[in-house]
């Protein structure tokens, strides 16, 4: 992401975002004072029967005081609920402004299908356990593509427990035309938890191609499979290598893509919901706005890149 881009992000920020939040976080100090108030009511309604000894008056007292107790969480939820489409489609408003993107939806209930990240060959697994949420769907100039927040574990025998999978943000995309051979790129860090990935993309006829890439950060960061008939070096430009690489470095996370015939298929690693908001303390937060922005703006600039290497 270009700092001409980020700047033009924070005037857009601060002209639009910023008011919103504060807005939300002038209803999230209500509620807790609110909330605050009516717990100091019950706990005084508590002592005073305690003290007057008349069970009948306190239970009296006790049921609208729990009552608007239920009711103020219920609004604490809601404001959870609502915080997060608010500040997506503002930050998705700002992207729609670029001419490389068509129309951006958000669908905050909605992911993608089980069966579209186990066609991905990146996680070969049970996927017992599939969760999802935040699905935005749009266009990157004539590229259609789908993204969303996921969960997956699967079950272990042996631990008798669910372990973990992926946690992330998934996206996928398809070419406009065909490709000849299949990609695969994993975290070289986590090999030895890939190794049915690995296998399952041997049996389509990949084979590691690390050794066919110059020396660089990126060999020490990715392992690169692909089948005979993939252009790797044509895909895996040197631009292309210093941009994933860059991106590792640069966040922490875990990127995992493949491309297979006209489809591809991008999982970065995220250890937590983007932009769940706080109730305790304030979301007036650039960093924590700006963090959700590159994410999706560096995932689809990846699939732009891949697109114009093609």
């Amino acid at each position: 992401m270009t700092a001409q881009n980020l700047e033009a992000f924070r005037i857009f920020y601060n002209h639009s975002i910023h008011p919103e939040l504060m807005r939300m976080d002038r209803l999230r100090r209500r509620l807790l004072r609110l909330l605050f108030f009516s717990v100091l009511v019950l706990i005084a309604v508590f002592a005073l029967s305690l003290y007057f000894d008349v069970l009948a008056l306190t239970f009296a007292m006790l049921i609208p005081v729990g009552i608007y107790i239920v009711y103020l969480v219920y609004r604490a939820q809601k404001f959870r609920s609502t915080f997060k489409p608010h500040v997506v489609n503002l930050v998705l408003d700002f992207m729609d402004n670029d001419v490389n993107y068509g129309t951006l939806k958000y669908m905050p209930k909605k992911f993608i299908p089980k069966a579209v990240f186990l066609e991905s060959k990146i996680f070969v697994t049970s996927a017992d356990e599939y969760e999802g949420e935040d699905r935005i769907e749009g266009k990157i100039g004539e590229l259609p593509f789908e993204m969303c927040e996921l969960n997956v574990r699967e079950f272990s025998k042996v631990r008798n427990r669910l372990n973990y999978v992926f946690r992330g943000v998934f996206l996928k995309s398809e070419f406009k035309q065909d490709q000849t051979g299949s990609l695969l790129i994993l975290p070289r860090e986590f090999r030895q938890y890939l190794s049915r990935s690995i296998k399952a993309f041997d049996l389509l006829g990949g084979r590691n191609v690390d050794a066919s890439l110059p020396e660089s950060e990126y060999r020490e960061l990715f392992l690169t499979y692909a089948t005979p008939d993939a252009p790797f070096r044509a895909i895996l430009s040197p631009d292309m290598q210093k941009a994933l690489t860059g991106y590792r470095q640069r966040t922490g996370k875990e990127i995992y893509i493949s491309i297979l015939e006209k489809n591809i298929y991008i999982a970065v690693t995220q250890p937590k919901d983007m932009l769940e908001p706080f109730l305790f303390q304030s979301n007036v937060s650039f960093d924590l706005v700006r963090e959700f922005f590159e994410d999706v703006q560096l995932m689809i600039q990846i699939v732009a890149a891949f697109d114009e290497n093609d």
